[in-house]
């Protein structure tokens, strides 16, 4: 294993916890954090949250939390290469869609245009509601007690405030550039979700493969490569193999880059880090690119292709229709969630039960208030 480097997390460094605890005998505060992520509910839930395609449609096709998982394995890969913290790492690529909502992304619009006049909704933002109010499992404090570090970084690691806008946030220091445990996991996020949605949209037979081979530049390089090395290989097996050497250039590239650009800019600290005026972890210019190519042809082709154009209708007006009848008649919430609303404001518990939906549960709900079945 690598030796940690001098601009790594060292856990002694750590602010700690907003409540205090004692240590643990043999898990460090960063083990602990993720081991509480992985028991939460919020974190069960992810199996049954959009990615793109929505639950029903199929049994293959990734979910939040296996997406989740996807971005732990990359970030520990990168940390451990960098000599960073990777329980750190680990713990925020686990946690970072904890709040997001069921439909992936057309969720979280829904709910931030239904939100706009009660703060708004971002789901970064959620999920450290969720770590540090929402999760109800513990005796001596509310959420999920999780270092300073973990929750600065649930928070920043993908997102810029205005500290002027979020007053509530001031103890996370929005001026200053995360941790680079936080920042890898970011791109982390990156490299799993345009590859994996790759697959699933492959799978799915709404992405040509050849289609994707003349127009995406690093599968083409790859799908080439596997070709010319397994020559009895299947296309499927071909495609395969593409995917792994994506994935692999991107994750290489990111780490001999990103070592390069700390040791140009003569980062030796966290300090460094922190006052630093911009990110230090990224691709170089060639990756960037492909990386571009990957995202835009998956937004043309995938995120904007009918079928799941008509997925995220009805998403929407399932979302709508359940916020407005909460809303107009709150006796239909669960009554564990109505005795919040007088400290918490009506449209802020609705909007934190219909962000905790799995899609499916989302869907049973509008079936139940909509419809004239008894049984669903």
């Amino acid at each position: 294993m690598t030796e940690m480097a001098s601009y790594a997390m060292q856990e002694s460094l750590s602010r700690g916890r907003r409540f205090p605890e004692d240590d643990h005998s043999y898990r460090s505060i960063f083990m602990r954090d993720r081991d509480r992520v992985t028991h939460s509910r919020a974190f069960r839930r992810l199996e049954y949250k959009t990615q793109v395609f929505v639950n029903h449609e199929g049994d293959h096709f990734r979910t939040r939390l296996t997406h989740s998982l996807e971005v732990s394995q990359i970030s520990r890969t990168i940390a451990t290469s960098m000599g960073l913290n990777f329980d750190l790492s680990e713990v925020l690529a686990l946690s970072h869609d904890l709040g997001h909502t069921p439909f992936g992304h057309t969720g979280e619009e829904v709910l931030n245009g239904l939100m706009v006049s009660d703060g708004g909704f971002e789901h970064n933002r959620q999920s450290l509601r969720i770590v540090e109010v929402l999760e109800e499992r513990y005796a001596g404090f509310p959420g999920l007690n999780l270092s300073y570090e973990v929750r600065e970084g649930i928070l920043k690691h993908s997102a810029k405030f205005d500290k002027a806008k979020v007053p509530d946030m001031v103890e996370y220091n929005l001026d200053e550039q995360p941790l680079l445990e936080v920042q890898l996991v970011d791109l982390a996020d990156e490299i799993a979700y345009n590859t994996h949605d790759v697959d699933d949209g492959v799978e799915s037979k709404i992405l040509d493969l050849d289609d994707l081979l003349q127009n995406v530049r690093s599968f083409q390089q790859f799908f080439e490569v596997a070709g010319g090395k397994f020559p009895k290989a299947t296309r499927r097996q071909l495609f395969n193999e593409a995917l792994r050497g994506v994935i692999d250039f991107f994750v290489t590239n990111l780490i001999d880059h990103s070592t390069r650009t700390l040791k140009e800019e003569g980062i030796q600290s966290i300090e460094d880090v922190r006052t630093c005026g911009h990110r230090l972890i990224g691709f170089d210019p060639q990756a960037a690119e492909w990386a571009l190519n990957l995202r835009s042809y998956l937004r043309t082709h995938l995120y904007l292709h009918h079928r799941v154009a008509v997925a995220m209708e009805k998403a929407r007006r399932c979302l709508r229709d359940l916020f407005v009848a909460y809303q107009n008649n709150p006796t239909l919430l669960p009554q564990r969630h109505r005795s919040k609303i007088a400290q918490g404001g009506k449209e802020r518990v609705i909007c934190d039960y219909l962000s905790g939906m799995t899609d499916r549960y989302a869907y049973q709900e509008h079936r139940r208030l909509f419809t004239a079945e008894e049984h669903i």
